[in-house]
């Protein structure tokens, strides 16, 4: 079954739909029987690929995907699909901390602002609990600029060495395409909006706002 690990694209074990290696999530079985998330699928062995969705995660932790994959008892984590989003959270928040200490990344409505409006930023972050009024204010004018939300501003904000952080704008690059695959892949699961134009979004924060 080699074969199935090549190529870009691979075939998800409970939809069995082909899709983009970046829409999926890889598994792979420890010698003791332990069902692991494999975010980065970088680990030895053959891997068990889903689709990035909550609903086909519990269909493989419910009715024996993993275990027919395997070819044999498996154990599995009772919470699996929140084990992955806080994977993934932390793989977004380590990406944002590599764009900080490579000067890619500002913080804070003022200098998101100052990005926004200057054209630098490729990628604009915002946390769910911050006001709607100012998360669709530092987009105003924006309407192609992706945009990605991310669960907490306590959350965005240690990427930043801070307790707090609502706004945060990322430069066209590698690093913001990065972030947004995994923000991608955690919409997925969580149910959240993925990344999306700012005029999509600003539309978004006024229905929150209502």
């Amino acid at each position: 079954m080699e074969h199935e690990e090549r190529g870009p694209l691979r075939r998800c074990a409970v939809t069995r739909v082909r899709l983009p290696k970046e829409e999926m999530i890889r598994f792979v079985i420890s010698p003791d029987g332990v069902v692991i998330p494999d975010l980065s699928a970088r680990l030895p062995g053959r891997g068990i690929w889903l689709s990035a969705r909550a609903d086909v995660l519990e269909t493989a932790r419910t009715r024996g995907a993993f275990a027919r994959a395997a070819r044999g008892r498996v154990v599995i984590h009772p919470d699996l699909t929140h084990l992955v989003e806080d994977g993934l959270l932390r793989r977004m928040m380590d990406v944002a901390g590599l764009a900080r200490r490579a000067g890619q990344i500002v913080c804070g409505f003022a200098k998101v602002r100052e990005w926004v409006v200057g054209g630098r930023a490729g990628l604009v972050i915002q946390a769910a609990d911050g006001s709607p009024d100012e998360r669709k204010r530092v987009l105003s004018g924006a309407r192609d600029l992706p945009v990605t939300v991310v669960p907490t501003a306590s959350g965005l904000g240690a990427a930043f060495g801070r307790d707090h952080v609502v706004h945060a704008a990322m430069l066209h690059g590698e690093l913001a395409r990065r972030f947004r695959i995994e923000s991608e892949r955690f919409a997925g699961l969580s149910g959240r909006a993925g990344p999306n134009s700012a005029e999509r979004s600003a539309g978004r924060c006024e229905q929150a706002g209502t």
